[in-house]
C-alpha cells in the first residue's frame, strides 16, 4: 500500500473524471468543509471537479485505489470486500464511503 497526501499530490482532472459518477458528484465531496459556508455546494460534477482540482481538501478521503477500482471515504465494507478480492463494480468505476 502507498499512501499519498492529496494536498501535495493531487489526483488529475482525468482521475476525478473516471472515478466520480455524475449522478451522486456530491457523495465525493467533503461538504464538512468550511469552503460551504462562504459558497454553494457544487451543483454539477463539473463545479465539484472545478472546485476539487482548486482545493484538495474538498476531496472525501481516504481514497483507496485497487487496480481500476477507487473508494472515496473511509468504507468498511467496500475495504473488507476489496481485502477478500471480491468487487461488485465494473473495471473503471468507484464506490463512494459512507
Amino acid at each position: 500500500m502507498q499512501e499519498v497526501d492529496i494536498n501535495k499530490e493531487p489526483p488529475t482532472r482525468a482521475f476525478l473524471e473516471q472515478h466520480i459518477e455524475a449522478d451522486h458528484f456530491l457523495d465525493y465531496v467533503s461538504l464538512r468543509s468550511p469552503v460551504f459556508k462562504e459558497r454553494p455546494v457544487p451543483r454539477s460534477k463539473k463545479e465539484a471537479i472545478d472546485l476539487m482540482m482548486e482545493n484538495a481538501n474538498l476531496i472525501r478521503r481516504p481514497i483507496l485505489i485497487t487496480g481500476t477500482t477507487a473508494v472515496f471515504g473511509f468504507d468498511k465494507d467496500a475495504y473488507a470486500k476489496i481485502k477478500s478480492g471480491g468487487s461488485d463494480r465494473p473495471p473503471g468505476s468507484a464506490k463512494r464511503g459512507r
